[in-house]
């Protein structure tokens, strides 16, 4: 029998005075005109024995299957300063009108009531939760509640460097910080918005201030940042990091694709190959993360495995959404309103009748992955926020992008790890101590974007200065027969089983062509879109390592290097394009480069057509290839 139904059989039948919540005292009961006698005297031998039985946990927090839910996370508002892509539909959402959301003093009523009854952790979300004008103060009304161990919270990092430090005087124990990309180029193009350092310089005032460990959360996405695994771990080596990997979770809006999630399993065998000694650490009772370490680290790294090894069976976990509704599980979506309890006067035995009802019909576990991904359900950040951090370029738009960690945007994985790590240990860089402004082509004023910052070891051919070749270089050969049909003149995909690996190096270009009035939007970075010079790069990387999925028979190519440069003609009112891609195998690698260089003229088109239609496209042209049987072509 369930625990909350026990629970209110005995109060109707005790009809005790005082509310009891299941602890296992004695429940006396005032005689009219008598001093009180136990009220076990007039029970019956069953009554008794379940009273005595009782859980010593709160009846109404027990669902039917015994799990205790000590643990509440709050949202605080819908709001967000972000826009993130997994977070909130690409239209956004209809906010609550501000009368139909929690006020103040509803939120610390419900606080203190599920503290008495035995909640011990409250987490405070979002929406983003620092952009509330009162957290410090929820934060301080909520320390002074006797029982209540941690008070925690989930943001985005933004506001974090500012409010911190009261925060933490004000009795904030435990913060979560999300972070899904060390390339600062993906922040901006994730989450639609700017303020990559701000991020950093919150986590960095996290680690100062002396909170250990500091979770970063980062949801993992095919396609995306699954390539940052290795770079993640390496920051647990002198930092109090608890690096949280999150399986990608379908919610309404953000087009969840099974395709996208990276499993569990899939990152550790990634990180296990890099480090093999990574040890598991005992799990904590209720935990979502399964936990690990490299010995000799001195943070670690944990999973959430939300959709392929769910932790249903352990969960102590309510949430109550910024407009008053309690959800007894994240994926379901069943919720009921205590605000309208509230707001009708309900007394506290009341509410907790409701909120008994509700744990009780808590389900033993969520549905599978793919029922998950087609229920209807809220967008997550109008449940809480998996918040993310995110970037921005310099306020000078005439230089390639400021990396406040002094490392490229795309880069040789090499020293990667050890150049962030150092930024993270030492802070932010100061302006003084930034990278000098690098240009491709003319030095005159203008904006740049490159995804790779060149480095002596690069080949002569991703060399900024590589364009300077000219004519024709080896054979050279080319045939008069069509190689993609056959004798009968059907598509046919050419077999290169029998090729050797060679080194393959493509580049080629484009050109966008935009007029004045666009062209000044893209220079100012003022378009409504946001960055298309961000954007557009983003999209020529991704569009090289799909192009076998878009050109049919194109061979898949596990490419080596991808590096998408952009630069501003103001001569021509133009976007120059320059896309190079590398790989090792059998065949070449040019469909890939041209792949990229079209795609991203597109997308720089797509940014800035609302300003103009009188925008041309063109001159897309293979530049230069080498590898391969018939020899290198630089065009001249």
């Amino acid at each position: 029998m369930a625990a909350w139904p026990v629970t209110r059989m005995l109060r109707q039948l005790l009809k005790s005075s005082t509310r009891g919540c299941s602890s296992g005292a004695p429940v006396t009961q005032l005689r009219p005109g008598g001093a009180s006698r136990p009220a076990s005297e007039e029970l019956s031998p069953r009554l008794r024995f379940l009273r005595d039985h009782a859980a010593p946990f709160s009846a109404f927090l027990t669902d039917g299957f015994g799990r205790r839910h000590s643990y509440l996370r709050i949202s605080l508002t819908e709001k967000c300063n972000l826009r993130c892509q997994y977070c909130m539909p690409e239209e956004g959402v209809s906010l609550t009108p501000k009368a139909d959301l929690l006020t103040t003093e509803e939120i610390l009523t419900l606080a203190r009531l599920f503290v008495r009854e035995g909640v011990d952790k409250i987490r405070l979300t979002g929406g983003e939760p620092l952009i509330r004008p009162d957290v410090v103060d929820i934060v301080a009304q909520l320390h002074r509640l006797e029982g209540l161990r941690t008070i925690g919270i989930t943001t985005n990092g933004i506001n974090l460097a500012r409010l911190l430090p009261k925060l933490q005087q004000a009795g904030l124990s435990a913060i979560n910080i999300s972070l899904d990309t060390l390339v600062p180029a993906k922040f901006e193009f994730i989450v639609r918005r700017k303020g990559f350092h701000k991020v950093m310089e919150g986590i960095h005032k996290a680690i100062e201030l002396g909170y250990s460990p500091v979770k970063v959360n980062c949801v993992v996405m095919r396609g995306l940042n699954e390539d940052e695994l290795l770079d993640f771990v390496a920051l647990t080596k002198d930092l109090p990091l608890d690096v949280r990997f999150i399986e990608y979770m379908p919610f309404d809006g953000n087009k969840w694709n099974f395709k996208k999630m990276v499993s569990y399993k899939e990152m550790l065998d990634t990180i296990r190959q890099r480090w093999p000694e990574l040890e598991k650490l005992p799990e904590v009772e209720a935990s979502t993360a399964k936990a690990f370490q490299i010995p000799g680290y001195l943070g670690q790294v944990s999973f959430i495995t939300s959709m392929s090894e769910h932790f249903c069976g352990t969960c102590n976990r309510l949430r109550i959404t910024a407009d008053g509704n309690l959800k007894v599980c994240l994926f379901g979506s069943s919720e009921v309103s205590l605000r309208d309890h509230l707001r009708a006067g309900a007394s506290e035995d009341e509410l907790l009748d409701v909120i008994g009802a509700a744990v009780g019909r808590k389900k033993r576990q969520h549905a599978g992955m793919l029922s998950i991904a087609q229920m209807k359900n809220r967008p997550m950040i109008l449940i809480e926020l998996f918040p993310i951090a995110h970037a921005s370029p310099p306020s000078s738009r005439s230089i390639s992008i400021w990396d406040p960690l002094h490392v490229p945007s795309l880069r040789p994985r090499g020293s990667f790890s050890d150049h962030r790590a150092t930024w993270w240990r030492e802070g932010p860089a100061s302006p003084a101590s930034r990278p000098p402004r690098q240009c491709w082509g003319s030095g005159s004023p203008q904006r740049l974007y490159n995804s790779h910052t060149a480095s002596a070891t690069n080949s002569k051919c991703l060399s900024p200065g590589s364009q300077a070749s000219t004519g024709l270089s080896g054979p050279c050969s080319t045939s008069d027969q069509l190689t993609h049909v056959d004798p009968a003149g059907r598509a046919s995909m050419v077999d290169v089983g029998g090729k050797p690996d060679t080194e393959r190096v493509a580049v080629a270009s484009a050109m966008v062509l935009l007029g004045p009035v666009a062209f000044k939007l893209v220079q100012q970075n003022q378009l409504k879109k946001g960055d298309a010079l961000v954007v557009a790069q983003l999209a020529g990387v991704q569009a090289a390592k799909l192009t076998s999925q878009l050109i049919p028979l194109c061979h898949h190519v596990a490419l080596n290097h991808a590096q998408v440069e952009l630069e501003l003609d103001s001569t021509r009112h133009a976007v120059v394009i320059r896309a190079s891609c590398r790989a090792r195998g059998p065949t070449g690698v040019e469909m890939e480069a041209l792949t990229s260089a079209a795609v991203a003229a597109l997308t720089v088109y797509d940014m800035c057509k609302a300003a103009s239609r009188d925008i041309v496209v063109g001159d897309v042209k293979l530049l230069s290839k080498t590898g391969g049987q018939r020899g290198d072509f630089h065009r001249a």
